[in-house]
């Protein structure tokens, strides 16, 4: 993905103050990041860690002159990760977290505040970091660790109604042509 948005010259004060809000809530509901900071996975710093990889986008916005490319930005974001948290993002936050800032960026330069707006007032139910610990419990982690994160919190729900689905579970593994047998996931195991 190449995509990029074109610079448009700088923002004014009042579009600035709204982008660097946006980027603050838009962390706030990146679960990888929340994760990070609550677990301490950068040290006893994590929180100022995080606010440093804030400020370290909105300047990155603020002194470059555009066009602005999604690899770089998702680049940045991904060494601040690793670099600062020790955590190699695979789930596709950081890229989902890369568009929303490139479009709101975009946004501000036409002084369209509505996405940080709506941000605004579609508060996280509860903590997002919670939320992704619910899930992993009920999903019992039976694969790696990057199911259980979100990219936004904004999914968790869904996501959890999701898995209540029962699905039927086979008799008893049969073995294949050549001798094999399919175990089926440890999924529910330890719940009866």
């Amino acid at each position: 993905m190449s995509a990029s948005t074109s610079g448009g010259g700088p923002l004014s004060p009042q579009a600035a103050a709204e982008f660097q809000e946006g980027i603050r809530l838009v962390f706030g509901r990146w679960t990888a990041l929340q994760m990070a900071v609550e677990n301490e996975w950068g040290g006893r710093d994590s929180r100022a860690k995080a606010d440093q990889l804030a400020a370290s986008i909105f300047s990155w916005f603020a002194n470059s002159k555009g066009p602005f490319y999604y690899e770089d930005l998702e680049d940045m974001m991904f060494d601040s990760m690793s670099e600062s948290f020790h955590t190699d993002c695979e789930d596709g936050s950081v890229g989902e977290v890369a568009v929303h800032l490139l479009t709101m960026h975009e946004e501000c330069l036409q002084n369209n505040f509505s996405s940080i707006e709506k941000l605004r007032n579609t508060r996280p139910q509860g903590n997002v970091v919670s939320q992704s610990r619910q899930v992993a419990n009920e999903d019992d982690d039976d694969s790696s660790d990057d199911d259980d994160e979100s990219s936004m919190g904004e999914d968790v729900a869904a996501r959890s109604e999701d898995m209540a689905v029962d699905e039927p579970k086979p008799s008893k593994p049969t073995p294949d042509a050549d001798g094999w047998t399919t175990v089926p996931p440890r999924r529910g195991r330890g719940k009866n």
